[in-house]
This record gives C-alpha cells, structure tokens and sequence, in this order.
C-alpha cells in the first residue's frame, strides 16, 4: 500500500520556523510535528467505519458496503489557523490578543491541502513548543469567498465558496459514475487531546489530525453508502455528509507515524490486521 502524499499550497507551504504566539525558548520544550492522516479508524472505535469494508488501492481509497462502493481518488480542504492550546485556556481565537503567549502556531495563513490517502501519515510542519502540557488542537475549515481571499480563489478558482472538495467513483449495483463532492462548510474545529501532551525538553512528539474519510459517504446509521453527489450543497444527504465529516475528526499522539492514536495502540493493534 502507498500513504499518498501531501502537499500544502496557496504559496509554498504551511508557516514553519513562526511561533507568532510565544518564545520557544522560555522554560524549555520541545519539537512538535503535526501530521495529517485518512487511516481508517480500528474497527469499534469512535467513529470507526463499522459496517464497511476499507481498502487502499494504489494512490485510492475504497470503501465497500454489500454491492456498493465509492472508490475516493482525492481529498482537497481548505485550512487556516492551526493551532495547539494549553491547557486552561478557553481558546485560541481571542480577537484582543489575550491568548497570545497561551497557544503555539502551527500555521496562520489560507492553505490547501491535499490529504493522504493511505495508512500512514504526512507530516506538514514541526515547531519548538514552550515546556507545558497542550490539550487541544485547533483549526478553521475555511470557506473561501471574500476579498482577504482573492488571491487564494485566483490560484485555486474550484475552492471559490467551496472548502472541502472530493474526487472519486460511486457504483450502486453494478452502475458506475464519476463524482465530485463539494461542500461550503467553513467552522472551527475543537479537536481534544486524550491523553494530554505534555511537553518537556526530553525529546520530539508528534500530533496526528486524522479524517476518516471512510466513513464521509454512509448514511446516518451507517448500513449503506450514500450517493456522493446527492450530498452536494442543496441536495438530499448535505447535512449527512456534513455531520459525518464533523464527527471524522480527531487528534492524538502519534510519534510512530502510523495514523493510530498511541495512547491506544494495544487495543488498536487487536483489531487491525495491519498489527497483528
């Protein structure tokens, strides 16, 4: 199998050596990598894919239920603001500036993203973070559509309005068709850290934002797939697709870059044929 690949764009890549909210040095610390990954998650778990089949095939993902499948090609999204919360803090957002020594940037700008489509992890960028225990991880999925963003929207003329955009096939019995899904959803994602990640000056850790992206195109009891483009803004399964890919998110420790949250590699490796 073959993770795929990442690529940042809307300029040459995420913000990397900026830590607009704080000096690395005070304290100590340590570098912290954060990575993107559409690993399935573990059979049982939240937000695992339950009744369907996952399977990656060449730079594809393939989910199957009975007859059906929906093989995904590609998965585009538009990030801004991507940042790692202390613990005890509110929240990154605060527009008076007050949360400025309290959250560590990964990145600032409008970016694109294209997410891997395998089971390992892409890292994107890797920061000095002050000495601290983190609890949260934040972003913005980002609907591009005002004039701050009309560089972005040149560049990228599909993302116009659009902040998630899918490429792949759909079959239902036996008929194929080609897709693209696209949605405006544009919110700030609050992805908790289970465990904490403490951070202390005896080496480098990693957080991993996995999008489960097998589980986007299931109906709401997730027995069947749904028709990828009837999911598109206006039509029938929107808000489906919409919660599913809400409830896709999460974020975790992940320092051997295999798109499994650490703290539950145990129990992960018990129902992962890829552990045995």
């Amino acid at each position: 199998m073959r993770s795929g690949s990442l690529a940042v764009l809307a300029g040459a890549a995420l913000v990397l050596g900026s830590l607009a909210c704080s000096d690395a040095g005070v304290g100590g610390g340590a570098a912290v990598g954060l990575a993107f990954s559409t690993r399935a998650a573990p059979s049982g778990a939240a937000g695992g894919t339950m009744s369907a089949s996952v399977a990656q095939a060449g730079d594809s993902t393939i989910v199957v239920v009975g007859d059906d499948s929906v093989i995904i090609g590609s998965v585009e999204l538009v990030l801004r603001e991507i940042e790692l919360r202390r613990s005890g803090v509110t929240s990154c957002s605060m527009s008076d500036g007050s949360d400025d020594d309290q959250c560590e940037e990964f990145s600032t700008g409008i970016q694109l993203v294209s997410l891997p489509l395998g089971n390992g992890t892409e890292q994107v960028v890797t920061v000095n973070v002050p000495a601290g225990t983190y609890d949260q991880v934040e972003f913005e999925i980002h609907k591009p559509e005002d004039s701050a963003d009309a560089a972005f929207i040149a560049a990228h003329p599909d993302f116009d309005g659009v902040s998630i955009r899918v490429m792949g096939r759909y079959s239902q019995a036996g008929t194929s068709a080609s897709f693209v899904y696209t949605t405006d959803l544009s919110e700030e994602q609050e992805i908790q850290l289970d465990p904490l990640l403490d951070v202390a000056a005896d080496g480098p850790a990693n957080v991993t934002i996995r999008l489960d992206i097998a589980t986007w195109f299931l109906n709401d009891s997730r027995s069947a797939l749904v028709d990828p483009s009837t999911a598109n803004i206006g039509g029938p399964n929107e808000g489906v697709v919409r919660n599913n890919i809400e409830q896709s998110i999460e974020a975790f420790h992940d320092n051997d870059h295999d798109g499994l949250d650490d703290s539950h590699e145990d129990d992960d490796h018990g129902t992962d044929p890829d552990h045995p």
